[in-house]
């Protein structure tokens, strides 16, 4: 038989509040299994898409592309050169981030150069 988890567990496990895990259940990113008095009974498998989502969130990605990333993986492997595609978009989105942060980085270690070589000036002039 296969461990299930209430939804007060993956909430638990996934940081996701249950009113979240709700949600995503209403906008068809989560299809949790019911047991016999209709509670969810969420899987190793729903733990592990979840945890994506989380992750995808974590990048950046809009809920939207998570959906249509839902409902590509739902239409099974035929779809994979078009989730890669999603997930290189988001790549990118990244990189364009990570280059935006470098400069700012490299502002501010130009600015405490600059102000490193002013107080040696006015420590020098004394």
């Amino acid at each position: 038989m296969t461990k299930t988890y209430k939804i007060s567990t993956i909430s638990k496990l996934t940081g996701f509040s249950i009113p979240t895990l709700r949600y995503y259940e209403k906008l068809g990113l989560l299809n949790p299994k019911r047991d016999a008095n209709n509670y969810r009974c969420f899987t190793a498998n729903d733990l592990r898409w979840i945890k994506f989502i989380k992750r995808a969130k974590a990048t950046g990605m809009p809920l939207a592309k998570i959906i249509k990333y839902s409902q590509l993986r739902a239409q099974g492997t035929g779809t994979i050169q078009e989730r890669i595609a999603i997930l290189e978009q988001q790549e990118q989105i990244l990189y364009t981030e990570q280059a935006k942060i470098q400069e700012h980085i490299e502002f501010l270690q130009n600015k405490k150069q600059f102000y490193a070589k002013l107080k040696a000036k006015i420590k020098k002039n004394r």
